[in-house]
């Protein structure tokens, strides 16, 4: 009697397991993150940025290795890998060739920003000016009052945080700033224009891009909104395409650029070179991986069971 039960409750298991093989779409949800890159900018010969006191290249590596350190003890599951960790160059292209080949599922990229200061000048008077007039015995020598102004500089008060991911078609309306538009001028030696015009390159950009903007997109806006948490100011999510970000551009996965602050704001600097505002920066950028996860592997659960989602509500977020 007992081996007849047993029979029948396993007959019963399995028809209930296959039944959802059956089910036409439906799958076992996988975990959607098995491999996380994270980019520390610039290092080694390339010191990045610099503020009144310190390089961007220390304070990327420095960031970029609480964040790991952090997400090895949170995904204890998930492979961390580095591009670099220590004061060495890879080459920007060389990043995002390790990041493919070794089959990343997101691309975390940390820099600091920077701002040229401002250029100002002040009347302080006149001074003489000679000139001359006519040729040969007719030329006479003369002598005029010109204004005189002293030029100096003062720090740009650029400031906070932002996240770049990138749009790689021109005509379409992700060209444009997700956030407010800001015309300045921004120094960042990350900036690497490739031959867009390499119809491989510009057909592998394209598709990446439209494959994973999406995904970029809200990883980057729970970046912000953590930083906004902690206090920080944020300028928003932003995209480029009228200059490369190669790192961004030529990773076929989702991925962002994160500017954690400017080094050439003097209270930005001390704060990204002290422990406290690099554990909470790395804290920060964590939880907003946390988030992402969570919500990405949802939705997925989500679509297996034959709910249909709109992933262009997420793009169209302001």
């Amino acid at each position: 009697m007992k081996k007849i039960f047993l029979f029948f409750l396993l007959s019963f298991t399995f028809t209930v397991i296959s039944s959802f093989n059956l089910v036409p779409g439906y799958d076992l949800p996988k975990p959607l993150i098995k491999t996380i890159i994270i980019d520390a900018g610039h290092g080694g010969k390339d010191n990045g940025a610099r503020g009144d006191y310190s390089f961007e290249k220390d304070i990327c590596l420095d960031i970029a290795l609480k964040l790991g350190k952090k997400m090895e003890q949170e995904f204890p599951e998930v492979k961390i890998l580095y591009t670099r960790t220590t004061d060495v160059y890879p080459a920007i292209k060389a990043r995002a060739d390790f990041a493919n080949a070794n089959r990343g599922d997101l691309f975390v990229s940390i820099h600091v920003n920077a701002a040229p200061k401002i250029r100002h000048s002040k009347f302080s008077g006149y001074k003489t000016q000679v000139y001359y007039t006519g040729k040969g015995k007719k030329r006479k020598k003369h002598t005029r009052k010109i204004p005189k102004y002293d030029v100096y500089y003062t720090d740009n008060p650029s400031n906070g945080t932002e996240t770049y991911i990138w749009a790689a078609d021109r005509t379409d309306e992700k060209e444009k700033f997700v956030g407010e538009s800001v015309h300045e001028e921004i120094y960042d030696s990350t900036e690497f224009v490739p031959d867009i015009n390499d119809p491989e390159f510009k057909a592998k950009a394209l598709l990446w891009t439209k494959r994973f903007f999406s995904k970029s997109y809200l990883l980057a806006s729970m970046v912000e909104e953590e930083f906004v948490k902690e206090g920080r100011g944020s300028r928003g999510v932003k995209q480029r395409n009228h200059k490369g970000i190669w790192v961004l551009q030529a990773t076929s996965m989702p991925s962002i650029l994160v500017e954690t602050g400017f080094i050439t704001y003097r209270s930005d600097e001390d704060y990204l070179n002290s422990e406290k505002g690099q554990e909470e920066i790395a804290g920060n950028v964590l939880e907003a991986v946390k988030r992402y996860r969570s919500a990405t592997e949802s939705k997925q659960a989500t679509s297996t069971s034959g709910v249909s989602t709109n992933p262009s509500s997420i793009a169209k977020k302001k």
